[in-house]
């Protein structure tokens, strides 16, 4: 096994340096971000496809490219069965949340929930996504910390540290458009990275015939399992009911996602943006899955996390890069800046996101005498303080289970609620605020419940239904990698003897349904209390829900939108001072802060 070249750290600075340079770019191009407006939204003037690049590469972050490679040789090809959940989210969120929020010309989503319920409701809205983001961020950033641990030696926390400093640095270039035109940069090495990959191990194992022949006969290729119990981790079910409502409440409702779209020039645009993203998520599923099973078919007689080749399934990826292109100079490294462009352009947009948000939402509206002058340094000071906190949130994520599942089920058990508390506001006109409200605190408090309870009981293994690995081919010395610290896989090492009795139901509910829960009971409970509080008896404006005649408009083509939408956009009967769109906070003296409020777009998933 090799270790990293000049060539591979040629490649990696080269990916670095291009990122940067989009970023100072449009720091200074056409007359530099002249508004917020220019910064937050790209002056909603962005077309479809680098809104739908983007999107794609926010939603691919490290997390994708060490993570599902290594759960498919696990637990087997039907992770797949994403590809159908991918339609139904991108579905739901084009035809119920974009009508509504690009109608409102919102650009902080928690801006809706004000408008629609109380500012209660904002701040509650505005708190859980900075939890949500900031857990996700650590989560993030020491994924590919951790590949680069494995492949390179690269010491571990030197390189969270680096990460989150150049993020914390990054974040004070360009605006929106910067982020969008990163990222579209950014897929292309991540595909090429994928690509390197996969061409090499169909050489290596002499036709891509053969990397499906020992799949199948690995039992890799389970996509169809249909059994409705909720309990099991991976079943057609799960996927495809629960992953639609994790990955809703991400695509729907998310500041981070919505940001773009919204950004999009005509409504038209916005909704193009998701459907050609839904081609970027499929392709990037099709190269995890290639990945996953050429991993499964090279190590079919010698599984290397058995044989402690690798002290966690999320290095396998990085092992494999090792092992097959160690003869290429370049390409580990090529591989390595994949994995880092995913968590580039995720982490530097959630600290912008998160200083946004934090100045918006918290400061703006309670502290209404601080100036301009201040409040632009109160948000450069917050891109560092948040970029700090992403840090310690990388040592968090150390200590959390398996990549995915952490990352999933944090999504899992703080966007359900959200999603419900949007749902009632979006799809019931007599929800009202105290009916949402103890929604939204009822459902969180459930899948906290149940997320928490899982990490501490994790499922058994009939549950999960690991596939069988095999050892007989070795003839390894073994430790010949350095092994890190603190493995992801040590949380499941969890003694079963004294398992209550709620682990083994309610505690192994698939990971998956934890969103689920939450969305539906926060939806349940707040129609009932809304009907209960007189809900029926308010009256609600029609701007703020979903109409027929939005789902109509499809049919009609995108000349009649553009005027529509900026008359919108003057009619606000409200006059907030913090209407968020057109913030003079960020004004455009003060670059780097207005490119805290710029990419308001947070995750990238």
């Amino acid at each position: 096994m090799g270790r990293f070249t000049v060539w591979d750290y040629v490649v990696f600075a080269a990916m670095l340096l291009v990122s940067a340079v989009i970023g100072v770019y449009y720091a200074f191009a056409g007359g530099g971000q002249k508004t917020s407006k220019d910064f937050l939204m790209g002056g909603r003037s962005m077309s479809a496809l680098p809104v739908a690049l983007s999107l794609t590469a926010s939603f691919m972050s490290a997390v994708t490219v060490l993570g599902t490679p290594a759960e498919i040789y696990r637990y087997g090809a039907i992770f797949c069965i994403f590809a159908i959940t991918y339609g139904l989210v991108v579905l739901c969120s084009a035809e119920i949340f974009l009508p509504v929020f690009y109608r409102l010309g919102v650009t902080s989503t928690y801006e809706y929930l004000e408008l629609r319920f109380n500012k209660y409701l904002r701040l509650c809205g505005t708190v859980l996504f900075i939890i949500q983001t900031t857990l996700y961020t650590g989560i993030v950033i020491y994924a590919p910390a951790l590949a680069l641990n494995q492949v390179t030696g690269f010491d571990l926390w030197g390189a969270v540290v680096a990460t989150g400093v150049v993020c914390t640095f990054y974040c004070t270039l360009g605006g929106l458009k910067a982020v969008v035109w990163t990222d579209v940069f950014q897929v292309g090495i991540m595909v090429a990275g994928f690509s390197s990959v996969i061409i090499r191990a169909v050489v290596v194992q002499e036709g891509i015939e053969r990397i499906v022949n020992d799949s199948y006969y690995g039992g890799r290729l389970n996509f169809w399992d249909f059994n409705p119990n909720p309990l099991q981790r991976h079943t057609f079910w799960t996927i495809v009911i629960g992953g639609t409502f994790t990955w809703t409440g991400i695509y729907g409702v998310n500041q981070s996602q919505v940001q773009r779209y919204i950004a999009c020039k005509s409504r038209f645009h916005a909704k193009m943006s998701l459907y050609i993203n839904l081609v970027g998520l499929w392709a990037i599923l099709a190269c995890a899955t290639l990945c996953g099973l050429a991993l499964y078919s090279i190590y079919k007689d010698c599984d290397p996390w058995t044989a402690k080749q690798v002290s966690a399934l999320d290095q396998l990826m990085p092992y494999l890069v090792l092992d097959i292109l160690h003869d290429f100079p370049g390409l580990p490294g090529l591989f390595v800046a994949s994995a880092y462009s995913g968590t580039l352009s995720t982490v530097s947009s959630s600290i912008n996101a998160l200083a946004a948000v934090t100045v918006e939402d918290l400061i703006r509206p309670y502290f209404k005498s601080v100036s301009e002058k201040k409040l632009s340094w109160i948000s450069k000071g917050m891109s560092l303080f948040y970029g700090g906190v992403c840090i310690a949130m990388a040592a968090l994520a150390s200590l959390l289970g398996a990549l995915l599942q952490a990352a999933l089920s944090i999504f899992g058990m703080v966007g359900g609620p959200l999603l419900g508390l949007f749902s009632l506001g979006i799809l019931c006109p007599f929800a009202n605020g105290i009916g949402a409200f103890v929604g939204l605190i009822t459902g969180f408090i459930v899948s906290l419940w149940v997320g928490i309870g899982s990490q501490i009981y994790p499922p058994l293994p009939e549950r999960t239904k690991p596939l069988y690995l095999s050892t007989a081919g070795c003839n390894i010395t073994s430790g010949n990698l350095t092994s890190t610290a603190n493995p992801l896989t040590t949380v499941f090492s969890t003694p079963t003897a004294e398992r209550p009795a709620l682990a083994d139901n309610w505690y192994s509910l698939s990971y998956l349904y934890f969103s689920t829960l939450g969305t539906l009971i926060t939806v349940v409970v707040g129609i009932i209390i809304s009907l209960l509080t007189g809900g029926l008896k308010q009256n609600t404006d029609r701007k703020f829900l979903l109409t027929k005649e939005d789902f109509l408009s499809n049919f009609s083509w995108s000349k009649s939108e553009r005027p529509e939408k900026v008359e919108v956009f003057n009619q606000n009967p409200f006059t907030v001072a913090d209407e968020g769109t057109d913030n003079p906070a960020f004004s455009h003296i003060e670059m780097d802060v207005a490119s805290n409020e710029n990419k308001v777009n947070g995750l990238h998933i």
